[in-house]
């Protein structure tokens, strides 16, 4: 082996997998709470947005990938995040 190359230990797509499941068992626990709707909606995006940045980083693989491919997966997420608070801005507050 050179200095150049590497090895990266990717994790186990089953372990991704298993805390995509409980996330989702989570949300669905969230939801029926008797909280107030405006907890309940911050709570639901904050989950979905931590599963998709484990799809993104794992099941995509930009967690091992260098520069540009970051920069072509991060470039839309501003205009995520408008569409996302315009959207709770209509049916929340």
């Amino acid at each position: 082996m050179t200095s150049d190359t590497h090895e990266i230990k990717h994790p186990s797509y089953w372990t991704i997998w298993a805390i995509l499941a409980v996330l989702t068992a989570a949300e669905l626990g969230v939801a029926f709470l008797p909280w107030p709707k405006r907890v309940v909606v911050l709570i639901l995006v904050g989950m979905a947005v931590w599963k998709a940045l484990l799809v993104a980083l794992y099941f995509m693989h930009l967690r091992f990938e260098k520069g540009r491919m970051r920069i072509f997966a991060i470039a839309p997420l501003p205009l995520t995040v408008i569409i996302v608070i315009a959207v709770l801005t209509e049916f929340v507050w």
